[in-house]
């Protein structure tokens, strides 16, 4: 069972660091203009969702997993995880925008400005903050 939490531990780092460093991506991708920029901004967005988008599904995985084996009733008397799981959903929809906005760049539609890109790469942050408040002093 350590194992698998460690498992864990390690694919939500490697989700959260796609989902900081994206909006970033896509922040110098707005102020790109030049062909060449653009081009180049559209491979590391690209590879880049796909390593994030393996950590959230590993992420995900494990947890459902770690879920399993502590069992229904374990899940009904701890509120904090429920919140927890409220806030992964919430974090599962930011992964979904940052795709949608990856197939908008790549497909020279996007019209989001480097000031709104700069704002919602600070929304990662706020997830987090609230996921391990609430794994670790596991307030309700």
């Amino acid at each position: 069972m350590l194992w698998i939490q460690a498992f864990h531990v390690i694919f939500m780092v490697t989700w959260f660091a796609g989902l900081f460093y994206l909006p970033r991506l896509f922040v110098y991708h707005a102020d790109a203009t030049d062909a060449i920029s653009m081009d180049r901004f559209c491979v590391m967005e690209r590879r880049l969702s796909i390593l994030m988008s393996i950590g959230a599904a590993l992420t995900i995985a494990s947890g459902l997993w770690l879920l399993w084996n502590l069992g229904l009733s374990w899940l009904s008397g701890n509120g904090w995880m429920h919140a927890k799981l409220l806030l992964v959903v919430g974090l599962v929809g930011y992964h979904g925008w940052g795709q949608v906005q990856v197939k908008r760049f790549r497909e020279q539609r996007a019209t989001g400005s480097a000031r709104y890109y700069r704002l919602m790469n600070e929304v990662p942050g706020v997830f987090l903050i609230a996921i391990v408040v609430l794994a670790v002093v596991k307030p309700f």
